[in-house]
């Protein structure tokens, strides 16, 4: 195929510091290898797009590089019987977008295995609305109902992160469910945008921010969903009520974890990790087909703007300073 598509490349600079983004006219015979050649149609931005647009963090370390850690779209050609020619397909985690290139081209060639069909009822901008983030939060959803947490229990689920990505949708999953959610977040203004997405009430993320001064503070929270970690995910431990589940699944406050064993041992808090890159193929099934019941798509709709791919940059950098609500959607095809 001699087929031309546009397509944001990313190099560095000689001193392989900076990064230098770049739209550019690709043929498939640039593509790296992979089963199946898809025509992508929408992506989104994440926390780490914005990452590895600006050069942080370390996330490609090979370059050339097309950018974009999810996308959806339609089968154009396939060696793997699974996916034919027509078929509506979506890739989220495998580390596309980082170890291979990703989403923000209108054409990418993967492996079989990190495809999932589009569900019925979806469409391929609505997917991208949920995207990795929305499939993480289901993830988390599901990893608290596994553990027995459920609606009718009394308490509250906190939401951190909340006006992100993944707090928003997993905000409007957890209120559609039944629960009842507190949203954390730093920015007052968000306030009526949380409380519409289903949240009952909000905490400043202030409140969360510091490191416990003792091991175990008053029990408050029923579970979690918590895509900061640090502090703050040390925090909520010390909060959380006797067999409190936390699932945590981001790392923007980072890695360190200054908290002790004590809320582990004496309230029996459980702490599960979300890892949407490396799901198995029936679990991520199962949560795309639970997005599709489980997650309002009027909130979801009111919780999403959507930009041609030519307008990807300066949002990249606005992500990392909290300015991006809800989801933000590439329209790829548009260019």
């Amino acid at each position: 195929m001699s087929e031309k598509f546009r397509a944001l490349v990313l190099n560095t600079a000689e001193d392989g510091k900076e990064v230098l983004p770049e739209f550019k006219d690709l043929s498939i015979n640039d593509l790296p290898e992979g089963d199946v050649l898809v025509r992508v149609a929408h992506s989104t931005l994440n926390y780490k797009d914005g990452m590895i647009l600006n050069g942080l963090g370390r996330l490609v370390r090979q370059y050339p590089h097309v950018p974009g850690v999810d996308f959806a779209g339609e089968v154009v050609d396939s060696s793997d019987a699974r996916y034919k020619a027509g078929d509506k397909v979506i890739l989220t985690g495998w580390r596309v977008g980082e170890s291979h290139w990703g989403g923000y081209a209108q054409m990418a060639r993967v492996k079989a295995d990190w495809l999932v069909p589009l569900p019925d009822g979806l469409s391929t901008e609505q997917a991208m609305a949920i995207g990795t983030a929305g499939f993480t939060s289901m993830l988390a959803v599901m990893a608290l109902e596994e553990q027995g947490v459920s609606p009718d229990q009394d308490g509250e689920i906190l939401v951190t992160g909340a006006a992100g990505g993944v707090g928003s949708v997993a905000i409007s999953i957890l209120s559609h469910l039944g629960y009842r959610v507190v949203a954390s977040t730093g920015r007052p203004e968000n306030a009526d945008y949380l409380k519409h997405l289903g949240a009952s009430d909000i905490v400043d993320r202030a409140a969360l921010a510091e490191a416990p001064n003792r091991p175990l503070l008053s029990e408050r929270w029923l579970g979690a969903i918590d895509s900061v970690g640090s502090t703050t995910l040390a925090h909520m431990l010390a909060e959380m009520k006797y067999h409190g589940v936390v699932a945590a699944c981001g790392l923007a406050g980072g890695p360190d974890l200054p908290a002790t064993v004590i809320p582990f041992l004496l309230r029996g808090v459980r702490l599960i990790g979300i890892d949407s890159v490396l799901c198995p193929y029936e679990r991520r099934v199962r949560a795309w087909q639970r997005l599709v019941t489980d997650l309002p798509a009027k909130r979801l709709g009111e919780a999403t703007e959507t930009v041609p791919l030519s307008a990807v940059l300066p949002y990249g950098e606005k992500i990392l300073k909290g300015g991006v609500r809800g989801r933000l959607v590439i329209d790829v095809a548009a260019g």
